[in-house]
């Protein structure tokens, strides 16, 4: 498998069905459209969505069944970074190389069109189950739900905000990154495992892969904050710094955090291993985010 070139393939693809899923313009007033469409194809790697549907595939799935899925998890990752580019959040006019939202579109239209996305993201999954009522498309409605609510993201969220400036002790930092990154890729995996029609095990495997890149990947991320250039990055480095975040580098320093993604990365590998050539390319995918530089 050249890795490498399905990335892009698949990336190329998943931009395609975002434009099915999102149109240009369906009613009045173009605005929100407009606002909602410049986040979401503001570029990006397309990992969630991605991993929805390579899930699917891995087992045995098939991945149409399962694109409204991902096309909606995307939506949702996009409203989260529209709204946590907010002066009220982490107050930052950087993202992907571009203005964000709310200094393109003004704050209040910048909440809106966050809205307009995680809104869009449930009436996608609900047709889905409507025109296929069944345990697959239920299930996977279910897994991104919880991935991004009040069991998931949200939270994570929520207790990131709520300690920023102040101590907190690792049992809590954990829970911030479990949360606030890796249930939304646990519920990418889980989600896409349900389209494809996986047993219970399954599913439960794929979730713990999921909390595994998912921890791994916040903590590169908090490694290339404080290493990479603004430049680099396509948004602000040291933001982190600037919010006062607790972070695994504030926490452990920028060595014992890598050693720490490279032992959740090697855990989730172990996963995909025992799959044998259906797990081959999450484990590339796997592979990849450890060595990222942005």
């Amino acid at each position: 498998m050249d890795f490498e070139k399905q990335l892009k393939q698949n990336i190329a693809e998943i931009e395609t069905m975002l434009g099915r899923y999102v149109p240009k313009q369906t009613a009045f007033p173009p605005v929100i459209f407009e606002a909602m469409r410049y986040s979401l194809f503001a570029g990006g790697k397309r990992l969630r969505p991605m991993m929805v549907l390579e899930a699917c595939k891995a087992v045995g799935g098939d991945a149409k069944l399962a694109e409204p899925f991902a096309c909606a998890l995307e939506m949702i990752h996009t409203y989260s970074l529209i709204h946590d580019d907010l002066p009220a959040m982490d107050d930052d006019d950087l993202r992907r190389g571009k203005p964000t939202n709310h200094k393109q579109f003004g704050e209040a239209m910048a909440i809106l069109a966050g809205d307009g996305l995680l809104h869009q993201a449930m009436e996608v999954m609900a047709n889905a189950c409507y025109q296929n009522p069944c345990k697959q498309t239920t299930g996977a409605m279910l897994a991104v739900a919880k991935g991004a609510g009040l069991h998931g993201m949200l939270t994570g969220q929520v207790v990131d905000v709520y300690f920023e400036g102040k101590p907190l002790d690792e049992k809590t930092l954990e829970f911030i990154h479990l949360h606030k990154t890796a249930a939304m890729i646990k519920g990418a995996l889980q989600a896409g495992a349900c389209a494809g029609g996986a047993d219970e095990e399954t599913i439960v495997q794929f979730g713990v892969a999921g909390e595994k890149i998912g921890v791994a990947f916040q903590i590169l991320d908090d490694i290339l904050d404080v290493t990479q250039t603004t430049e680099a990055l396509g948004k602000p480095a040291h933001s982190d710094e600037k919010n006062e975040k607790n972070t695994f580098v504030t926490m452990y320093g920028i060595e014992k955090s890598k050693e720490f993604a490279q032992k959740l990365t090697a855990e989730a590998l172990e996963i995909w291993e025992r799959m044998g050539e259906q797990g081959a390319f999450l484990k590339a995918l796997t592979q990849y985010l450890l060595q990222r530089t942005y």
